[in-house]
């Protein structure tokens, strides 16, 4: 196995890791409208990612570092031809956690308010738009012989990667909900493994029919091997959920995560972005990527800092492990 070929398994891991562990706080942003009943529920569940939804996004840092440094051609691609839903995406962010820490900083009831619509929208808006963006690369978008995109905003805007945005979406919703009834105690947490028990049934049928025109279109035995697991992994989060067993749940959900993305970059491997217009004009993990003596430097780097940050970030869950329900939530800060 070529170096390329190793950063862009690293890559695909960097990418899976972020939809894992950001997944389940996109779902705790949307799930403060459709779960929360007062504002101390809605305390409650951001106080659920509070000590972690910025550590996650290290994961999306990390991602897109490595793929400007690994695969040049690729990440100019990518990010020049997907500029206005990656810059949206960008802003979403920003504004999320701008509100994560200005919603408490005065009481009243506008303010808070006003910082809360944020929360939801921005993580609706992010979940959904990252279906959308790995839809497209996964289908194709058109790239021509100077690697260039060369479509419009309207070609992003398709059924495939529609499809997809909305898989992701109520994915990373369900993948909440699990989370939070496995964070919670009382009547938000009976609630929240009710709703995750629709929300699931949603999911399976997008995600099934979302897997299966993936198999179809560019598939082969990997990829849907990993498509087997993703269903069926889908299908425990549901079974655990129902009899009660949450973490169970929320690891069966991320493994479903996991192994749908999984099959997305075996579907586009040993490609990074095809051409719609012309497949000899695809990006590859050979044409798109740096020098073998770049790849060389960025793998000792990785191997020094990635266990550390493996540490850290599991030292975070560790500390803050621990169920919370409304009685935790001080009437001053309501």
């Amino acid at each position: 196995m070529q170096l390329h070929d190793v950063w862009f398994v690293l890559i695909a891991v960097l990418w899976i890791g972020y939809f894992f562990l950001e997944g389940f706080d996109f779902g705790i942003g949307v799930l403060t409208k459709l779960l929360a009943r007062d504002r101390t529920e809605k305390r409650v569940l951001i106080n659920t990612i509070g000590p972690v939804w910025d550590g996650n996004e290290v994961w999306l840092l990390s991602a897109a570092g490595a793929t400007f440094a690994a695969f040049p051609e690729w990440y100019a691609t990518l990010f020049s031809g997907f500029y206005l839903p990656l810059l949206l995406i960008l802003v979403c962010l920003i504004v999320r956690g701008v509100a994560f820490e200005y919603r408490v900083k005065r009481p009243g009831d506008r303010w808070q308010t006003n910082w809360e619509h944020a929360i939801f929208w921005t993580s609706l808006t992010t979940a959904f738009l990252w279906g959308v963006a790995f839809a497209n690369m996964v289908r194709g978008v058109k790239i021509d012989s100077e690697m260039e995109y060369v479509g419009s905003l309207g070609d992003l805007l398709n059924v495939y990667s529609l499809l997809g945005g909305l898989v992701t979406l109520t994915l990373f919703t369900f993948h909440g909900a699990v989370f939070a009834s496995l964070k919670t105690v009382g009547d938000i947490r009976d609630r929240a493994r009710q709703l995750a028990t629709r929300l699931g049934v949603a999911t399976a049928v997008l995600t099934l029919v979302f897997l299966i025109w993936t198999q179809v279109s560019r598939g082969d035995a990997t990829s849907l091997a990993a498509m087997i697991v993703s269903v069926l992994a889908l299908a425990g989060a549901l079974g655990a959920n129902l009899a009660g067993r949450e973490g169970w749940s929320f690891a069966l959900s991320g493994v479903t995560i996991a192994a749908a993305f999984t099959m997305l970059f075996l579907t586009l491997f040993p490609n990074v972005m095809p051409s719609s217009l012309n497949e000899a004009w695809n990006l590859t993990v050979t044409n798109a990527s740096s020098s073998p003596y770049t790849l060389k430097i960025m793998t000792w780097l990785a191997a020094i800092a990635t266990p550390v940050v493996l540490l850290y970030q599991g030292w975070t869950y560790w500390v803050f492990r621990k169920r919370i329900g409304t009685q935790h939530i001080a009437d001053a800060a309501h």
